[in-house]
């Protein structure tokens, strides 16, 4: 029988946890680290078919014909399971009581829940989980307070599990009914952890140079997570400036269902204006108050169940209900509930009155062709400005779309107006409101925000060749910075770039090259001197990143194809003298994708060593399991996974050469073998201060050392194990490299 295990589902290296919107308070359920004997299967109820072609052949036909959305991405099936009518109860030592039921989606490829009746006590906690060990929760009353119903974002996979846990002093005062399930049928969906960018390619991140004048109204623009698709909506204002959240998107999102059980994203938007770039998904406010809807201009009016906590920073759009012609126009939005975006109209729009593009006649100003970027599914509800920054209207639908960027419409705010005047004033137009949260501006301020370009595992290579991105954090134009950088231990370099960045805007610059020694590196980038002048903020000026190098090394792969009980494997890979280099697990339960690490291994002989906690190996019983070492020298383990408690497989490499790295100078080791003290001399022309080391074929470094000013060295090895080391030295901006093989 296997024992309870305390598997830390939030800390796992290999677990695919993800990041989701609603507020969650930790802690861990109990379903997928709970000996399956003790914690009976949880009951399964299964929906009806669901028809994935016809539902996006469907949504082509509706695109189309100009209706941008809401962007459906799941059929919505009506419910009724409850804690009493449902599910499955257990009462665990000491009294706690857990409750679950684990709902089937045939062909889904994700499952979203939307709570009905949701009532947490103090102490109980709610979580959702899949078959791969994905975890949304813990939920408690905190995460939609004053509220009773929630809705929760998909989770991949056509099967997920919910389980309540009540502890015994609350027992019987919880009340879940779980009375919507969205079967995902659409894979461009960012609850599914796709790849955020897949919007059309001519669309423009709101960090671009497109975004510099509207950095305020940006703030205000949120992605509408909305039953079982995606709309745009915006913060607005009100003649009172006190901050009420109150909140406008298109009267056609209510096909998303009720808006109480809505999520509202803001601020998902690229750090960087190429590439797109992921940002935080964690600032989110949990649903909202129907105000008013109009349809006859494709209006709804929302507050928000809560406001935005300062740390959003968020921003209270203007707006304008006069009615007047806009000389232009511009429109911030989440295409495809992609990362933000901003679209530009630098002509005046007209006037359209009753069209119809799907969703019922609309009075709207038409946007004939937009001169930069475009709409999409999903950007409904997102609102269009003047050229005053002030909102004049919200997308009702179109044709637009990359390659055909006309004819766009937009629900008329001051058509809107008289539905809404009682919450927002009698002021007919109104400039946009900061809140203030943030700290006084600082003048001066380059930040580096990122390095990139730089593998984790650099394998037989000698040098990197990293990215950074400069970020102007200041409130003047950038024009020249400082930057610095290096080997955390080794010799640091500088350039100054030079160029033109507006505030909040971003640049990636290209390093030069850096060599490396083998074994642990951390590099480092540090901005200095923004025009000349010093940082008013230092915090944000370095960024570090840590990678390993090994060189001369041999890229080597591990596959283990898991059986159904991931948690039972551990494993570990060790030279030839017994020491520890690599080791991984325990994974999760139910996940039977391939495992897959990577190894840089030099010429020697290695143990790999497989455990099964529960004796069955990964071959028979609980699934079709097996694994693999290999090379480009070939197969060197191969294990049909039937190995009970497990098994230990001896490989060795031969062959890996060391890679000629500089052809000036020469490098001179004597003697070698050597027993207890190797000497070191570099022929150069000049004198350089240099650095060496001593790593072992894994490129793990065992002793290090430098000589400033000089180009020799003397080197005690006595206390080195036996076996083969690479020794690395670094002089006058060059590599050089050579075996050493230590004797006794």
């Amino acid at each position: 029988m296997r024992p309870l295990l305390a598997l830390a589902l939030f800390g796992l290296m290999h677990m695919p946890l993800t990041s989701f919107g609603q507020q969650a308070f930790g802690g861990e359920p109990y379903g997928p680290r709970t000996n399956r004997h003790l914690l009976p299967a949880a009951p399964l109820e299964t929906m009806p078919y669901v028809d994935n072609a016809a539902l996006l052949t469907e949504d082509a036909v509706l695109e189309a014909h100009g209706q941008k959305g809401w962007a459906r991405f799941g059929e919505k099936h009506t419910t009724y399971f409850s804690l009493a009518n449902s599910g499955l109860w257990t009462t665990l030592p000491g009294g706690v009581r857990v409750w679950r039921l684990s709902v089937h989606c045939p062909a889904a490829l994700g499952i979203g829940i939307t709570f009905s009746e949701y009532v947490i006590p103090h102490g109980a906690r709610l979580f959702l989980y899949n078959r791969s060990g994905t975890v949304l929760g813990g939920y408690t009353a905190q995460s939609n307070p004053g509220h009773t119903v929630l809705g929760v974002q998909p989770l991949p996979g056509d099967i997920i599990t919910i389980e309540y846990v009540e502890p015994a002093n609350v027992a019987g005062s919880g009340a879940l009914t779980v009375g919507e399930v969205i079967h995902v049928y659409r894979a461009d969906n960012p609850a599914l952890g796709r790849d955020f960018g897949d919007s059309g390619d001519c669309n423009v991140n709101v960090i671009c140079p497109d975004g510099d004048a509207w950095r305020p109204e940006i703030r205000s623009v949120a992605c509408i997570l909305a039953g079982g698709g995606y709309c745009t909506g915006t913060l607005l204002n009100n003649c009172a400036n006190d901050s009420i959240p109150y909140f406008l998107t298109a009267n056609h999102c209510l096909a998303g269902g009720d808006p109480s059980t809505w999520v509202f994203r803001f601020n998902w938007d690229s750090p960087v204006c190429e590439p797109t770039e992921n940002a935080p998904t964690d600032q989110t406010v949990s649903g909202s108050t129907q105000l008013a809807a109009n349809p006859g201009s494709d209006m709804l009016f929302l507050q928000l169940n809560s406001q935005p906590p300062p740390e959003f920073d968020v921003y209270y759009a203007g707006w304008d209900a006069s009615g007047n012609v806009p000389d232009s126009g511009t429109c911030i939005h989440h295409p495809r509930g992609d990362i933000k975006k901003i679209s530009h109209d630098h002509q005046p729009q007209g006037v359209t009155n009753g069209i119809d593009v799907g969703n019922g006649p609309a009075d709207c100003w038409h946007v004939f062709n937009w001169d930069s970027g475009t709409t999409e599914p999903g950007s409904s509800g997102s609102a269009l400005w003047d050229q005053d920054h002030r909102i004049i209207g919200q997308l009702y639908g179109g044709s637009a779309m990359c390659g055909n960027n006309v004819d766009d419409y937009f629900g008329r705010f001051d058509v809107s107006y008289p539905f809404i005047e009682q919450w927002l004033g009698a002021c007919d137009s109104l400039d946009g409101l900061d809140p203030g949260y943030t700290e006084p501006g600082i003048v001066q301020n380059a930040a580096i925000t990122s390095i990139g370009n730089v593998p984790p595992l650099l394998c037989n290579e000698d040098s990197i060749h990293p990215m950074v991105t400069l970020k102007n954090n200041g409130l003047v134009e950038l024009g020249t910075v400082t930057i610095e950088f290096g080997i955390i231990g080794g010799a640091s370099s500088s350039i100054t770039w030079s160029g033109s960045l507006l505030p909040l805007q971003t640049a990636n610059v290209q390093l030069p090259w850096i060599a490396v020694l083998n074994g642990q590196q951390q590099m480092v980038a540090h901005s200095l001197s923004p025009n000349g002048l010093n940082d008013q903020d230092q915090t944000d000026d370095a960024d570090t990143l840590e990678f390993v190098a090994s060189s001369p090394g041999e890229l080597v792969t591990l596959e283990i194809q898991p059986d159904n009980y991931g948690q039972d494997i551990t494993w570990d890979l060790a030279n030839e003298f017994g020491t520890q280099l690599y080791s991984g697990g325990p994974y999760t339960n139910s996940n039977t994708s391939p495992i897959i690490r990577e190894f840089c291994l030099g010429d020697g002989c290695y143990i790999f060593t497989i455990n099964d906690e529960f004796e069955d190996g990964i071959c028979c019983t609980e699934g079709d399991g097996h694994y693999t070492i290999t090379s480009a020298f070939g197969t060197h383990v191969e294990s049909n996974g039937d190995y009970g408690a497990g098994e230990v497989r001896e490989f060795c490499i031969a062959g890996v050469g060391i890679q000629p790295i500089s052809v000036s100078g020469g490098l001179h080791v004597w003697p070698n073998p050597v027993s207890s003290t190797l000497q070191l001399s570099i022929d150069l022309p000049e004198k350089s201060d240099m650095s060496w080391s001593l790593s072992d074929l894994t490129g793990r470094i065992v002793l290090s050392g430098s000589a400033p000013h000089a180009l020799n060295a003397t080197i005690n090895v006595s206390t080195m194990s036996p076996g083969t080391y690479v020794l690395r030295a670094v002089a006058g901006h060059q590599v050089f490299s050579t075996k050493v093989a230590v004797r006794r």
